[in-house]
């Protein structure tokens, strides 16, 4: 079994409108490490469960029934009492607008107090959760631990737990500026992401860990900071990351590349990507390596040829979530031989 510790939202989406001329909206939940859940069981079929907190609410069990449609466990959802109005705790929300064209996607939060940012270190049992030997990956990420200082105590624990049972984890470095802005903004969560990828085996990513800078430019400028993230955390055994070339909110191209024992491949994945809704791709991304990983023959530069086909096809549907399935996935890999080169 599959399971993930995150927040995972309400969002509401205008469709063609931007947010501020919207008249209707259309919902579904969605949330960095869920997503990542949720397409491993929805697409590939594997078990997989999450761990979060809802309010017992009719929005909590709203959002409980999706989950629950994805087929994902929800045995390890902590719920809290509602008092009444949302001024203690509430269920997070967002508004998300896909962007076309020269408009770019925009996402407005409403995650203030929410339920899973408000979990700590007492919440969870994570030795009982990993020594029945059920879960074979766990994975969280920079969103979550991003939340407040509980939060990434929380995604310590889990981590630490996790590995200490022999279950393989894997940790994506996210950032989102908008959990950071009043708490030391880039520098503060490279801080906290350099913590956390001391306890991973799989980390999905670079930046923001070592620097807080602008993004690299160009191949090389990547491979350095590849090889010097593997130097500094010698424990990490795989550096897996999409590549994204953004021609409008319309078109993009998607790539990968993984770093695996020293040997640096690229994968050239899809160009000229016709974009609907590119809101969770990079998850997708996740959501299609940890698959491939997680099967009879893994090999990384696979996994990562998979993942870069899943989140091409999750950007052609609405939402966050991974809709394609996996004979979809299959059909893409084998239209064409992808490329990739090895250093």
């Amino acid at each position: 079994m599959f399971l993930s510790l995150g927040e995972i939202m309400l969002r509401f989406c205008p469709g063609d409108h931007p947010l501020r001329a919207a008249q209707q909206f259309t919902f579904s939940e969605g949330g960095g490490e869920y997503n990542v859940a949720r397409g491993i069981s929805r697409c590939f079929g594997i078990p997989a469960s999450v761990a979060t907190a809802l309010v017992d609410n009719e929005l909590g069990h709203l959002v409980h029934q999706m989950i629950r449609s994805s087929g994902i466990d929800t045995s390890k959802i902590v719920w809290r009492s509602f008092d009444g109005i949302g001024k203690e705790v509430r269920n997070p929300l967002y508004f998300a607008e896909r962007g076309f064209g020269h408009r770019p996607p925009k996402a407005c939060m409403d995650r203030g107090h929410s339920a899973p940012s408000q979990l700590t270190i007492s919440d969870f049992d994570w030795d009982e959760i990993f020594s029945t030997g059920d879960i074979r990956w766990f994975h969280t990420g920079g969103i979550f631990a991003g939340l407040s200082v509980t939060t990434a105590e929380v995604a310590k624990e889990a981590m630490l737990s996790a590995q200490k049972h022999g279950v393989h984890v894997s940790y994506d470095p996210n950032y989102r500026g908008s959990l950071w802005q009043d708490r030391g903004g880039v520098a503060a969560a490279a801080a906290l992401n350099a913590e956390l990828a001391n306890h991973c085996d799989t980390l999905f990513g670079v930046a923001p860990i070592l620097t807080h800078s602008a993004p690299p430019k160009g191949l090389a400028e990547l491979e350095n900071l590849i090889e010097m993230t593997a130097e500094t955390f010698p424990q990490v055994k795989q550096i897996a990351l999409g590549r994204r070339t953004i021609h409008s909110a319309s078109i993009h191209d998607y790539a990968g590349t993984v770093w695996d024992k020293g040997e640096i491949t690229h994968i050239e994945g899809f160009t000229d990507i016709h974009v609907l809704d590119r809101i969770g791709s990079g998850d997708a991304f996740a959501a299609g390596y940890i698959s491939q990983m997680l099967g009879e023959n893994p090999s990384p530069a696979s996994a990562v040829n998979q993942g870069c086909a899943v989140s091409s096809l999750t950007m052609s549907t609405p939402g966050d979530a991974v809709l394609c399935s996996a004979q979809d996935v299959a059909q893409l890999v084998n239209s064409k031989d992808s490329t990739q080169e090895s250093r």
